[in-house]
Order: structure tokens, then sequence, then C-alpha cells
């Protein structure tokens, strides 16, 4: 068995191998605090048939990492939740790029977390395992990476901070890369600048070589043989017949403005070399190759593009390396939504549609990282149909892109919402990509931002994101402006930044090569802080300012905070009072144990009136003040009588009226509605009415106002 411990960012970090899960093909155990992964690799020993590269990545957390057990009929872990996605695809952005080319055997990463600590979180241990167990295994990746978290507090950046830690931190950002340069980020921040960013991903990265050097002194010894395997790259033959096929072709085609129509002259290329090599190739050999010809031409196709960027400055679409696409901006399209925006950027459009909802539409999350359940309020959903990309296909739930994008744009305008004691609503943004050509997560930050606006929620500023590209061949480097599908699919880098006038709030970032230098890094953030602000500029013509009003259709959530020992008296025997109260005004009414009431309806009217009854029912009773209410009981003694719901006082036989009463029923009778002044409050409660009082302070009242008119 190896087994290494050692001190980092202030905690025991232990690796080990050779105890667990011995019969994959190389595996390894991560603990840091008592946080603890098992990460797994192996690989298949034939080719795969399908024509991309089958690398698969699962991270999945044990409730019994936590001491729980899961919820639901079956009591077991069931599908990956929204956390486990997230992990899975920081775990798979930094290796994929780094498998050898042609290398096309499938190979399957689980990360299994078995304890978890409710401190330190799991999932950058998992790229760190992951990398261990590739290098240790016969699968051919000898590239050691790793994964730290960095936060910022008061200042102070912190290398992977505890949970705890984050809720001061106004910078969490998860960083990726090898001992010499950063290949992943994924995080957020609250409106920090970009030079701050550059500051933390460089602390990151002394962290990552840390992490590296570790590897190293782990790895000795413990690295098995390479595997053989058979690259599937184009015979050469196929290649050069292709090429003299196809080069020019290609070249015009790739010089297309239009998407579509471009798409069109690449497949009609495909079509006719497909056709002449069956002419001239026997049909065996035309059999074993035919499945090539799409490799070639689209290496073809990203050779092309390169050379002309890099060569010319001139992109598929015409524009230069710094120019963004044409912007329109529209709001409110939809009638009876609580807010919309359709946001089109290029041949890109995403339709955001804000939702507002009370605190029963929180979405409850059962997480192993907190003792007990979470609620969340504000949700944003990204759907990415076929027809938007003008293809036909399946659609079976939603797929692990679009939860990643969703996050990325829920990331960008989370610190910017008001705090919910001043605007309690839950908050549902749905993004549906309508077109997509580049960026659509980023069209959804925009629309998202104008949706939220045009809905009536106070967010701080205005958001905006624009995803940057990169061709880099040797020394030579292009940083690409608002990059298109094309660019990111054959560039090497989609750097993703979002935020605000004054500082970045969300950032993601894949880079296809070794890495970045800090200079070309602040180039993109510098370039893409200037797209940013055109953006704004422009969204900020069509609406600037959260509207005053929300719309007729949101419900309106008044607050009403009352002393706890009343919530009993509002809720009612089994509910009876407070269903009344709803019954009749139609409002919803949530109460809290703090004594906070929710008061929710569409008509302003209704949670006007809710708010009434229930003022009446905790309202406290008042020495001095005249109250009027029925009599619910007549004794030989005085009568009881209902000064507000729920709550009675005595008016005592001699305070009925000035003369002698000999009989209460003389003067009042069950039922009857009188007034009376609350006279005094016993030690026990006990309410003291007169209604003689009450008579004379009217009396006197009168008196008073015939005497000004005079």
């Amino acid at each position: 068995m190896q087994r290494i411990e050692r001190e980092f960012a202030g905690r025991t970090l232990t690796i080990e191998s050779g105890r667990m899960a011995k019969l994959a093909h190389g595996s390894c155990v991560v603990q840091f605090g008592e946080t603890v992964a098992l990460v797994t690799a192996t690989t298949q020993d034939r080719p795969t048939h399908l024509p991309f590269f089958p690398l698969t990545i699962e991270y999945r957390e044990k409730s019994y990492a936590a001491g729980k057990i899961p919820g639901g009929f079956f009591k077991r872990e069931g599908r990956p939740g929204e956390k486990e996605i997230l992990s899975a695809r920081q775990i798979d952005r930094p290796l994929r790029p780094l498998f050898p080319e042609g290398f096309m055997y499938e190979v399957q990463i689980i990360c299994n977390v078995l304890s978890a600590d409710q401190e330190n979180d799991a999932d950058v241990l998992g790229l760190l395992g992951a990398s261990l167990a590739l290098n240790m295994s016969k699968i051919p990746f000898r590239t050691l990476v790793a994964a730290v978290r960095v936060g910022r507090i008061q200042g102070n950046w912190i290398l992977n901070p505890t949970f705890q830690q984050l809720e001061y931190s106004d910078v969490d950002i998860v960083v990726a890369g090898s001992k010499d340069a950063i290949t992943m980020v994924e995080g957020g921040a609250v409106e920090v600048p970009e030079e701050e960013i550059l500051e933390g991903l460089e602390v990151a990265h002394e962290g990552i070589r840390e992490l590296v050097a570790l590897q190293e002194e782990f790895l000795q010894g413990i690295r098995q043989p390479e595997m053989e395997w058979t690259t599937t790259l184009p015979a050469d033959q196929v290649l050069d017949k292709v090429e003299g096929l196809a080069r020019r072709r290609v070249g015009d085609a790739m010089a297309i403005a239009d998407k579509k129509e471009r798409s069109q002259a690449l497949a009609a290329i495909r079509e006719d070399v497909v056709s002449t090599l069956q002419d001239d190739l026997d049909a065996e050999v035309f059999a074993e190759y035919e499945d090539q010809v799409g490799d070639i031409l689209r290496g073809i196709e990203k050779e092309t593009m390169r050379k002309r960027i890099l060569e010319e400055g001139a992109r598929a679409d015409g524009r230069d390396l710094d120019t963004v696409r044409e912007i329109s901006c529209e709001v409110g399209i939809l009638p009876r939504t609580h807010g919309s925006a359709l946001f089109t950027r290029g041949q890109t459009q995403a339709l955001a549609v804000a939702t507002l909802g009370t605190s029963r539409d929180e979405q409850r999350i059962d997480s192993i990282d907190v003792p007990d359940e979470i609620s969340k309020s504000f949700m944003l959903h990204y759907n990415f149909p076929p027809f938007c990309v003008g293809e036909a296909r399946p659609m079976r739930g939603t797929s692990r892109r679009e939860i990643g994008h969703g996050v990325l744009a829920e990331r960008a305008i989370q610190p910017l919402l008001p705090d919910y004691d001043e605007f309690p609503y839950t908050i549902r943004i749905v993004s549906d990509i309508l077109e997509s050509n580049g960026s659509s997560s980023m069209a959804t930050v925009c629309g998202t931002s104008l949706a939220l606006m045009a809905a009536g929620v106070p967010i701080r500023a205005a958001c905006a994101g624009v995803a940057m590209g990169l061709i880099k061949e040797g020394d030579r480097t292009a940083v690409l402006t608002d990059i298109l599908g094309l660019e990111d699919a054959l560039g090497d880098m989609d750097f993703k930044v979002a935020g605000t006038r004054t500082g970045i709030t969300s950032i993601q970032m894949d880079i296809k090569v070794e890495g970045l230098s800090q200079e070309v890094l602040q180039e993109a953030l510098q370039r893409a802080h200037k797209a940013r602000i055109h953006f704004l500029d422009i969204m900020d013509q069509t609406i600037s300012q959260p509207r005053e009003e929300l719309s007729e259709h949101a419900p309106r959530i008044m607050t009403i905070q009352v002393n706890p020992e009343k919530l009993g008296d509002i809720i009612g025997p089994k509910g009876k009072t407070i269903r009344a109260i709803q019954d009749e005004t139609g409002a919803k009414i949530e109460v809290d144990d703090s004594g906070l009431v929710k008061i929710a309806a569409v008509s302003g009217d209704a949670g006007n009136r809710a708010r009434e009854m229930i003022e009446a029912i905790v309202q406290e009773p008042e020495v001095g003040r005249i109250y009027e209410g029925p009599v619910k009981n007549t004794t030989s003694f005085g009568a009881f009588i209902e000064i507000l719901p729920g709550t009675e006082g005595l008016c005592h036989i001699s305070e009925l009226k000035e003369d002698r009463v000999e009989k209460t029923e003389d003067v009042l009778k069950k039922g009857d509605i009188t007034r009376v002044k609350l006279l005094a409050i016993d030690e026990k409660g006990r309410l003291r009415l007169s209604r003689r009082a009450a008579l004379e302070e009217e009396k006197e009242a009168v008196l008073a106002a015939e005497g000004s008119k005079s």
C-alpha cells in the first residue's frame, strides 16, 4: 500500500492506494480533513465504434457520508443531483483535452464521496484523485493536474476555504491546471474587478503546483506500463485524396458568414467527397475508411479557420477579432408572464422569463454538505432544444450541459438580487434558447437581467456576459471577442465572463491547449470587460432600471411581525381560522415560528383585507380605548363582550349605564353589538369594561363638537 500525508491549506491531506478498489486500473483514496473520496479509472481493451472519445466522469455522493438516510420511497441514492453533475463536469473539462490524439478507447472515472465532514468540499478532491488514478494506471495519460478552490475574506486569499468561510468570501472560484499553466476556471464573485480575479488565479496556481509536486512524490515506483493501443487517425492514402478534393472548397465554405448556409455548403462537400471516393476506391477499402472522411474534413475546417484568423485577422462571419455581433433587446413580450425578455446577439437568441412566487415555491435541497435540509429562493433553468441549432433529435430530459450552463448564468445574477427581507419572493428564471451560434449561456445572463428588471425585481445592477476565444499556434496567438459556435468547437479556449460595470460576478474558462500565460489571460479579461460595457450600454437603451411596479399578474407579498404566542390564534383550531381568512380574501398566508406572517395575493385589495383580519386577531387590548363588539353572554352580575377576535371582557352590571340596573338583560342581550371602554387589565389578564364610560366619552365628544360650531 502506498500512502502520503501532508499539510495543505492548513489541514491534513492524505492520499493512499492499494487498499480499496484494487481491480480498477487505477484507484486512490483522497482525504482532506474528514472528507474522503475514492476515485477510480478504468478503460476498455479495444477502440470504440463511436465517432468521439468516450470519456465518462461520474461523481456520486453517498448519503451515509454525512450520516444520513436518503429521502423518498426507495431510501437509496438515485440519479445524480445538480451538485454531483457540476462536480463531474469540473473533473471532465480539465482532463479531456489531455488524452493523446487518436486514443479512442472508452475511459471511465468514478469519484465516490465516502465521508463528508460538512466543512471541506469534496469536489476539488475529485480531480486530484482522477489525476492520480489515471497516472498510476495503464491508460496513456501522463499529465499531472489538480484543482483548488480560492476564496477571499477581507482582502486575504484563502485556498480551499471551508463552507463556513465561503459565507464571508466575496470570491468562490475553482481553478484547475498543471504545474505549468491554468487549464480551467469555474466560479463566481461579488462584482470583483478583473485585476483582482487575476491575482486570485495566481494564488490558486501556487496551490496547484504544490499538489502536483505531491503527486510526483506519491507516484514514484507505482506507475504501470502504458497499455498497447492503436491510433484511429486517418490513413495517409485517404487523407491525401480528401485533401485534394476538398481543401479549396472548404476554404470557400468557411468564408460564408451565415451559419446555416455555411453548414449546408460543408454538408454538400462531404457528400461529393464520399461519392468520389466510392467511385475511386474498391468497395472493401471504401467501407473501411468511409467513417474517417468526416474527421478529415473537420480537420481541414479547423486548419482553414485558424489560419485565416492568425494570418488575415478574418473570422468566419467577416468580423475582426474584437468586434461583437449585432445585439437587440426586447422586454415585456409575453402578456401573462411576470417579466419577459428576448435577447438576440447575432444568431444566438435567448427568451428569458421571470416568475415570482412565495416561500412555498422554494426549492428544498438535501445535501451531504450541511446538517439539515436547505431552501433555495432563486433558480435559473436553461433549456437547449434541438431546433435552436436546426436539428431534430429526441428530448430525453435535462442534459448535463444544460444544468452547467444554467448554474453559470445563475451564479452571475445571484449576487445582484435584493435581500430576501426586503423582497420576500421566490424567483424562477427560465431561459429557452431559440437560436444558438455561440455563447447561449452569456445570452441567458443578458436576457435574465432584462427579464428581472421588466418584472420589477430591484436588482442592484444590470448584468451582461461575453464569451472569449483563442487561437494559438506556436508563438502566435489571437484572442477573439464574442465567439461563434464554430470558433468554440475548433478554437483553443472558451472563456466566459459575466458581470456588471463594477466587476465580475461569474467566470468559466476551458482550455484545449497546455495552458495560457498570465499575459493572455489579462488581455482576454480586459477585452471581455470592454465588450461587457458595450452590451450593458445597449441593454440600458431598452430598460435601465427595474420597473417600480410588479406585473399585475404577480403576487403582492406583505409581511407582518406578530407576537409568536399569537400564531395559534391566527391558525385557529385545526387551521380553521387561517383557512377562513384565505377563503374569504383569496390571499395565501404563511406563518413562521418567529412570528413573521407573509400574505401573498395577486389583488392588492385582497392582501389588505387579509392583513386587516390578521391584525384584528393579533391586536393587543389597550387600556383607555373604546371598542365595539358583540355580547357573548349575560349573567346576573354583568355581560361578557368580545372586543377583539377571541378576546372578551366583563362589563359589570354597575357599568352598563348611569342609572341603577336591576337586570343585565334590561340593557344588553346576547348578540347585541355595543361600544365599551377598556378600564383596566388585572394581574391575571382579565379585562374590565365599561359601557357607561364609553357613552359618557362619546357624549362629551358630541358636546365639544357642537361647541366648536357655535
